[in-house]
Protein backbone atom coordinates (compact mmCIF):
# COMPACT_ATOMS: atom_id res chain seq x y z
CA UNK A 1 0.00 0.00 0.00
CA UNK A 2 1.23 3.28 -0.90
CA UNK A 3 2.20 5.82 2.02
CA UNK A 4 0.08 8.63 0.86
CA UNK A 5 -2.98 6.41 0.96
CA UNK A 6 -4.83 7.51 4.39
CA UNK A 7 -5.31 4.63 7.38
CA UNK A 8 -8.40 6.64 8.75
CA UNK A 9 -9.02 5.92 12.39
CA UNK A 10 -12.38 4.57 11.86
CA UNK A 11 -13.82 3.97 8.61
CA UNK A 12 -17.19 4.08 8.25
CA UNK A 13 -18.06 4.42 4.44
CA UNK A 14 -16.17 0.54 4.27
CA UNK A 15 -18.80 -0.80 6.52
CA UNK A 16 -21.73 1.09 4.60
CA UNK A 17 -20.58 -0.09 1.27
CA UNK A 18 -19.96 -3.58 2.95
CA UNK A 19 -24.06 -3.71 3.63
CA UNK A 20 -25.29 -1.05 1.52
CA UNK A 21 -28.33 -3.16 -0.21
CA UNK A 22 -29.39 -4.17 3.00
CA UNK A 23 -29.34 -1.01 4.70
CA UNK A 24 -30.93 1.06 1.96
CA UNK A 25 -33.78 -2.04 1.73
CA UNK A 26 -34.42 -1.38 5.57
CA UNK A 27 -34.11 2.72 5.39
CA UNK A 28 -36.88 3.02 2.38
CA UNK A 29 -39.36 0.58 3.66
CA UNK A 30 -38.70 2.08 6.84
CA UNK A 31 -40.29 5.36 5.32
CA UNK A 32 -42.36 3.68 3.01
CA UNK A 33 -43.90 2.92 6.52
CA UNK A 34 -44.60 6.35 7.60
CA UNK A 35 -44.43 5.45 11.18
CA UNK A 36 -41.15 7.76 11.84
CA UNK A 37 -41.58 8.27 15.69
CA UNK A 38 -42.14 4.94 18.20
CA UNK A 39 -43.11 2.41 14.91
CA UNK A 40 -42.95 -1.13 14.87
CA UNK A 41 -39.42 -1.09 13.57
CA UNK A 42 -38.49 0.71 16.77
CA UNK A 43 -40.17 -2.59 19.07
CA UNK A 44 -38.69 -4.97 17.18
CA UNK A 45 -35.36 -3.78 17.69
CA UNK A 46 -35.59 -3.04 21.48
CA UNK A 47 -36.87 -7.16 21.52
CA UNK A 48 -33.67 -8.41 19.65
CA UNK A 49 -31.47 -6.06 21.27
CA UNK A 50 -32.68 -7.06 24.72
CA UNK A 51 -32.31 -10.54 23.34
CA UNK A 52 -29.17 -9.69 22.27
CA UNK A 53 -28.02 -8.48 25.71
CA UNK A 54 -29.53 -11.66 27.62
CA UNK A 55 -32.20 -9.04 29.31
CA UNK A 56 -35.97 -8.71 29.58
CA UNK A 57 -36.16 -5.32 28.38
CA UNK A 58 -34.62 -2.56 26.19
CA UNK A 59 -35.53 0.83 25.52
CA UNK A 60 -34.54 2.96 22.46
CA UNK A 61 -33.42 6.97 23.46
CA UNK A 62 -32.24 9.31 21.62
CA UNK A 63 -28.44 9.17 22.66
CA UNK A 64 -25.81 7.82 25.29
CA UNK A 65 -26.19 10.41 27.21
CA UNK A 66 -29.67 10.55 27.77
CA UNK A 67 -29.80 6.70 28.14
CA UNK A 68 -27.23 7.14 30.93
CA UNK A 69 -29.73 10.34 32.05
CA UNK A 70 -32.45 8.64 32.11
CA UNK A 71 -31.34 5.03 33.87
CA UNK A 72 -29.99 7.87 36.09
CA UNK A 73 -33.49 9.23 36.72
CA UNK A 74 -35.39 6.10 36.75
CA UNK A 75 -33.37 5.00 39.77
CA UNK A 76 -33.86 8.03 41.45
CA UNK A 77 -31.05 9.67 41.43
CA UNK A 78 -31.63 13.44 42.03
CA UNK A 79 -30.26 16.80 43.81
CA UNK A 80 -28.03 15.77 47.18
CA UNK A 81 -27.12 12.49 45.61
CA UNK A 82 -23.92 11.34 44.94
CA UNK A 83 -22.86 9.26 41.99
CA UNK A 84 -19.70 7.45 42.14
CA UNK A 85 -17.94 7.51 38.27
CA UNK A 86 -14.31 6.88 37.03
CA UNK A 87 -12.17 9.80 36.48
CA UNK A 88 -10.67 8.28 33.32
CA UNK A 89 -13.68 8.30 30.63
CA UNK A 90 -15.66 10.83 28.31
CA UNK A 91 -17.24 13.45 29.76
CA UNK A 92 -20.80 12.24 28.73
CA UNK A 93 -20.28 9.85 31.36
CA UNK A 94 -21.09 12.48 34.18
CA UNK A 95 -23.01 15.33 32.87
CA UNK A 96 -26.31 13.11 32.92
CA UNK A 97 -25.27 13.05 37.12
CA UNK A 98 -24.78 16.95 36.98
CA UNK A 99 -28.11 17.70 34.71
CA UNK A 100 -30.07 15.41 37.58
CA UNK A 101 -28.63 17.95 40.39
CA UNK A 102 -26.12 15.72 41.79
CA UNK A 103 -22.51 15.45 42.32
CA UNK A 104 -20.19 12.98 40.70
CA UNK A 105 -17.72 11.40 42.98
CA UNK A 106 -14.64 10.56 40.79
CA UNK A 107 -11.92 8.06 41.47
CA UNK A 108 -9.34 6.37 39.95
CA UNK A 109 -8.67 3.39 37.45
CA UNK A 110 -7.24 0.56 37.50
CA UNK A 111 -3.30 0.49 36.16
CA UNK A 112 -3.28 -2.34 34.11
CA UNK A 113 -6.76 -1.99 31.90
CA UNK A 114 -8.14 1.69 32.14
CA UNK A 115 -11.13 0.80 33.78
CA UNK A 116 -12.73 2.34 37.18
CA UNK A 117 -10.88 0.87 40.16
CA UNK A 118 -12.91 -1.30 42.73
CA UNK A 119 -10.81 -0.10 45.86
CA UNK A 120 -11.43 2.86 45.09
CA UNK A 121 -15.04 2.92 44.85
CA UNK A 122 -14.72 0.92 48.28
CA UNK A 123 -13.73 4.21 49.58
CA UNK A 124 -15.99 6.34 48.02
CA UNK A 125 -19.01 5.02 48.92
CA UNK A 126 -20.88 7.31 51.61
CA UNK A 127 -24.40 7.84 52.87
CA UNK A 128 -25.10 10.39 49.80
CA UNK A 129 -24.26 7.53 47.29
CA UNK A 130 -26.72 6.75 45.05
CA UNK A 131 -25.25 4.79 42.34
CA UNK A 132 -22.02 3.64 41.20
CA UNK A 133 -21.38 4.28 37.23
CA UNK A 134 -18.89 1.26 35.93
CA UNK A 135 -17.54 2.37 32.38
CA UNK A 136 -16.81 -0.49 30.15
CA UNK A 137 -13.82 1.22 28.83
CA UNK A 138 -12.53 0.79 24.73
CA UNK A 139 -14.61 -2.04 24.33
CA UNK A 140 -13.75 -3.79 27.92
CA UNK A 141 -16.23 -4.61 30.95
CA UNK A 142 -15.22 -3.11 34.04
CA UNK A 143 -14.44 -5.67 36.81
CA UNK A 144 -17.95 -6.00 37.83
CA UNK A 145 -18.32 -8.82 40.23
CA UNK A 146 -16.23 -6.97 43.19
CA UNK A 147 -18.21 -3.22 42.13
CA UNK A 148 -21.42 -5.77 42.59
CA UNK A 149 -20.56 -6.90 45.72
CA UNK A 150 -19.88 -3.36 47.02
CA UNK A 151 -23.47 -1.74 45.64
CA UNK A 152 -25.13 -4.89 46.97
CA UNK A 153 -23.33 -4.37 50.74
CA UNK A 154 -24.61 -0.44 50.60
CA UNK A 155 -27.42 -0.36 49.15
CA UNK A 156 -26.29 1.88 46.41
CA UNK A 157 -27.35 1.04 42.07
CA UNK A 158 -24.60 -0.36 39.91
CA UNK A 159 -25.43 1.39 36.68
CA UNK A 160 -23.50 -0.10 33.42
CA UNK A 161 -21.82 2.74 31.34
CA UNK A 162 -21.59 0.31 28.08
CA UNK A 163 -21.20 2.86 25.63
CA UNK A 164 -17.96 1.10 24.02
CA UNK A 165 -18.73 -2.14 24.57
CA UNK A 166 -21.78 -3.93 22.51
CA UNK A 167 -21.61 -7.10 22.83
CA UNK A 168 -18.86 -7.78 25.58
CA UNK A 169 -18.71 -10.32 27.33
CA UNK A 170 -17.84 -10.62 31.76
CA UNK A 171 -17.45 -14.52 33.07
CA UNK A 172 -20.04 -15.07 30.50
CA UNK A 173 -22.51 -12.86 30.41
CA UNK A 174 -23.36 -9.83 27.87
CA UNK A 175 -22.81 -6.34 29.06
CA UNK A 176 -26.01 -4.54 28.98
CA UNK A 177 -26.42 -7.35 32.32
CA UNK A 178 -24.43 -7.14 34.77
CA UNK A 179 -25.82 -4.26 37.16
CA UNK A 180 -28.92 -3.30 38.25
CA UNK A 181 -29.40 -0.66 34.47
CA UNK A 182 -27.38 -0.36 31.29
CA UNK A 183 -26.92 2.51 29.22
CA UNK A 184 -26.01 2.10 25.29
CA UNK A 185 -25.14 4.50 23.06
CA UNK A 186 -25.36 4.01 18.77
CA UNK A 187 -22.59 6.72 17.76
CA UNK A 188 -22.06 6.38 14.03
CA UNK A 189 -18.30 4.96 15.23
CA UNK A 190 -19.34 2.49 17.98
CA UNK A 191 -19.30 -1.17 17.31
CA UNK A 192 -22.99 -0.91 17.38
CA UNK A 193 -23.95 2.57 15.39
CA UNK A 194 -26.82 4.23 13.61
CA UNK A 195 -26.48 6.66 11.31
CA UNK A 196 -26.71 9.57 13.31
CA UNK A 197 -27.41 9.79 17.05
CA UNK A 198 -29.35 6.76 19.06
CA UNK A 199 -29.18 5.20 22.64
CA UNK A 200 -30.56 2.32 24.71
CA UNK A 201 -31.45 1.56 27.87
CA UNK A 202 -31.70 -2.29 29.29
CA UNK A 203 -32.33 -4.34 32.13
CA UNK A 204 -34.15 -6.83 34.18
CA UNK A 205 -36.33 -4.80 35.68
CA UNK A 206 -39.58 -4.42 34.19
CA UNK A 207 -40.80 -1.16 36.45
CA UNK A 208 -37.71 0.59 35.90
CA UNK A 209 -38.11 -0.11 31.66
CA UNK A 210 -41.34 1.40 32.25
CA UNK A 211 -40.20 4.33 34.13
CA UNK A 212 -38.08 5.20 30.90
CA UNK A 213 -40.60 4.83 28.40
CA UNK A 214 -42.41 7.38 30.02
CA UNK A 215 -39.49 9.59 30.44
CA UNK A 216 -38.28 9.27 27.18
CA UNK A 217 -41.75 10.18 25.92
CA UNK A 218 -42.31 13.70 27.21
CA UNK A 219 -43.88 11.83 30.57
CA UNK A 220 -46.60 10.25 28.67
CA UNK A 221 -48.29 6.96 30.08
CA UNK A 222 -51.16 7.57 27.61
CA UNK A 223 -51.35 10.50 24.76
CA UNK A 224 -51.91 13.03 26.42
CA UNK A 225 -51.30 12.25 29.52
CA UNK A 226 -48.36 12.86 31.35
CA UNK A 227 -47.46 11.68 34.50
CA UNK A 228 -44.15 13.39 34.97
CA UNK A 229 -42.12 15.68 33.29
CA UNK A 230 -40.28 13.49 31.13
CA UNK A 231 -38.13 14.39 27.82
CA UNK A 232 -37.90 14.28 24.07
CA UNK A 233 -35.38 11.28 24.24
CA UNK A 234 -37.23 8.63 21.84
CA UNK A 235 -34.52 6.36 19.07
CA UNK A 236 -36.36 7.34 15.62
CA UNK A 237 -37.78 4.05 13.72
CA UNK A 238 -35.46 5.05 10.88
CA UNK A 239 -32.44 4.73 13.27
CA UNK A 240 -34.19 1.44 14.86
CA UNK A 241 -34.40 -0.02 11.37
CA UNK A 242 -30.55 0.74 9.98
CA UNK A 243 -29.47 -0.78 13.91
CA UNK A 244 -31.85 -4.27 13.10
CA UNK A 245 -29.53 -4.31 10.45
CA UNK A 246 -26.35 -3.81 11.50
CA UNK A 247 -26.96 -6.19 14.67
CA UNK A 248 -26.92 -9.07 13.01
CA UNK A 249 -23.49 -8.50 11.93
CA UNK A 250 -22.31 -7.08 15.14
CA UNK A 251 -20.91 -10.61 16.59
CA UNK A 252 -18.92 -10.97 13.32
CA UNK A 253 -17.26 -7.36 13.06
CA UNK A 254 -16.61 -7.59 16.96
CA UNK A 255 -14.76 -11.38 16.03
CA UNK A 256 -12.88 -9.01 13.09
CA UNK A 257 -11.62 -6.33 16.04
CA UNK A 258 -10.64 -9.14 17.81
CA UNK A 259 -8.39 -10.35 15.16
CA UNK A 260 -7.22 -6.63 14.42
CA UNK A 261 -5.95 -6.54 17.88
CA UNK A 262 -4.56 -9.57 18.01
CA UNK A 263 -2.47 -8.87 14.65
CA UNK A 264 -0.81 -4.85 16.35
CA UNK A 265 -0.75 -7.44 19.95
CA UNK A 266 1.78 -9.65 17.33
CA UNK A 267 3.25 -6.58 15.60
CA UNK A 268 4.42 -4.68 18.04
CA UNK A 269 5.49 -7.43 20.23
CA UNK A 270 9.25 -5.68 21.39
CA UNK A 271 8.35 -1.99 20.58
CA UNK A 272 9.20 0.63 23.43
CA UNK A 273 5.61 0.70 24.23
CA UNK A 274 2.92 -0.70 26.41
CA UNK A 275 -0.35 -2.66 24.01
CA UNK A 276 -3.79 -2.97 25.99
CA UNK A 277 -4.26 -5.62 28.81
CA UNK A 278 -7.30 -7.75 28.48
CA UNK A 279 -8.18 -9.01 31.69
CA UNK A 280 -9.38 -12.39 32.80
CA UNK A 281 -12.83 -13.75 32.21
CA UNK A 282 -13.30 -11.09 29.65
CA UNK A 283 -14.30 -11.17 26.06
CA UNK A 284 -13.04 -7.58 24.36
CA UNK A 285 -15.13 -6.10 21.26
CA UNK A 286 -12.20 -3.15 20.93
CA UNK A 287 -14.25 -0.51 20.30
CA UNK A 288 -10.66 1.19 20.84
CA UNK A 289 -7.08 -0.53 20.51
CA UNK A 290 -4.89 2.14 22.90
CA UNK A 291 -1.44 1.97 23.32
CA UNK A 292 0.86 3.53 25.85
CA UNK A 293 3.94 5.37 25.50
CA UNK A 294 5.97 8.46 27.02
CA UNK A 295 6.82 9.76 23.28
CA UNK A 296 3.20 9.99 22.51
CA UNK A 297 3.03 13.47 20.97
CA UNK A 298 5.41 12.51 19.04
CA UNK A 299 4.30 9.14 17.65
CA UNK A 300 1.23 10.66 16.75
CA UNK A 301 2.74 13.69 14.72
CA UNK A 302 4.67 11.09 12.91
CA UNK A 303 1.92 8.96 12.41
CA UNK A 304 0.33 12.04 10.91
CA UNK A 305 2.98 13.33 8.83
CA UNK A 306 2.03 9.84 7.35
CA UNK A 307 -1.38 9.57 6.92
CA UNK A 308 -2.47 7.64 9.54
CA UNK A 309 -5.07 8.61 11.68
CA UNK A 310 -4.85 8.36 15.50
CA UNK A 311 -7.17 9.23 18.69
CA UNK A 312 -6.52 10.31 22.66
CA UNK A 313 -9.30 8.73 24.34
CA UNK A 314 -9.32 10.66 27.03
CA UNK A 315 -6.21 13.14 27.12
CA UNK A 316 -7.78 15.20 29.72
CA UNK A 317 -9.58 13.46 32.87
CA UNK A 318 -12.72 14.04 34.11
CA UNK A 319 -10.86 15.64 37.94
CA UNK A 320 -8.71 18.36 35.03
CA UNK A 321 -11.67 19.27 33.00
CA UNK A 322 -13.09 23.36 33.51
CA UNK A 323 -16.72 22.06 33.79
CA UNK A 324 -15.84 20.40 36.95
CA UNK A 325 -13.29 22.49 38.41
CA UNK A 326 -16.41 22.88 41.17
CA UNK A 327 -15.61 19.77 42.18
CA UNK A 328 -12.27 20.93 43.90
CA UNK A 329 -9.77 18.35 42.18
CA UNK A 330 -6.29 19.14 41.22
CA UNK A 331 -3.42 17.62 39.05
CA UNK A 332 -2.42 14.77 41.40
CA UNK A 333 -5.54 13.37 42.69
CA UNK A 334 -5.54 10.38 40.30
CA UNK A 335 -2.03 9.39 39.78
CA UNK A 336 -3.15 6.22 37.80
CA UNK A 337 -5.66 8.57 35.26
CA UNK A 338 -2.81 11.22 34.90
CA UNK A 339 -0.28 8.89 33.47
CA UNK A 340 -2.75 7.09 31.52
CA UNK A 341 -3.52 10.40 29.67
CA UNK A 342 -0.63 11.76 29.47
CA UNK A 343 0.83 8.71 27.36
CA UNK A 344 -2.32 6.99 25.76
CA UNK A 345 -2.81 6.84 21.81
CA UNK A 346 -5.85 5.41 19.85
CA UNK A 347 -4.56 2.96 16.94
CA UNK A 348 -7.18 2.45 13.43
CA UNK A 349 -9.34 -0.06 14.87
CA UNK A 350 -12.64 -1.06 12.78
CA UNK A 351 -13.26 -4.20 10.99
CA UNK A 352 -12.71 -3.68 7.98
CA UNK A 353 -9.10 -2.66 8.32
CA UNK A 354 -6.60 -4.85 5.82
CA UNK A 355 -3.29 -6.79 6.93
CA UNK A 356 -1.02 -4.40 5.04
CA UNK A 357 -3.23 -1.49 6.93
CA UNK A 358 -2.37 -2.73 10.19
CA UNK A 359 1.41 -3.60 9.38
CA UNK A 360 2.12 0.14 8.02
CA UNK A 361 0.07 1.14 11.48
CA UNK A 362 2.10 -1.38 13.56
CA UNK A 363 5.75 -0.44 11.51
CA UNK A 364 5.28 3.25 12.11
CA UNK A 365 4.06 3.62 15.68
CA UNK A 366 6.79 0.93 16.54
CA UNK A 367 9.38 3.32 14.41
CA UNK A 368 8.31 6.87 15.90
CA UNK A 369 7.88 5.30 19.16
CA UNK A 370 12.08 3.99 18.99
CA UNK A 371 13.27 7.39 17.56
Amino acid sequence: MADDVTVQLVDLERQYLSIKEEIDDAAISAIASTQYVLGDELTRFEEEFAAYCEVDHCVGVGSGAAAIELALEAIGVGRGDEVIAPANTFFGSVLPVLRLGATPVLVDCDEQTATIDPDGVSRAIGPRTKAVIAVHLYGQPADMDPLAELCSAAGVALVEDACQAHGARYRERRTGGLGRIAAFSFYPSKNLGAYGDGGAVTTDDGELAQRIRVLRNVGQADKYTHVTTGANERLDTLQAALLRVKLRHLDRWNALRRDVARSYDELLDGAPLRTPVTADGVEHVWHLYVVRTSQRDTVQAALGAQGIGTGLHYRLPLHLQPALAHLGHRAGDFPVTEAWAAELLSLPMFPELTRPEIERVANAVAAAAAA
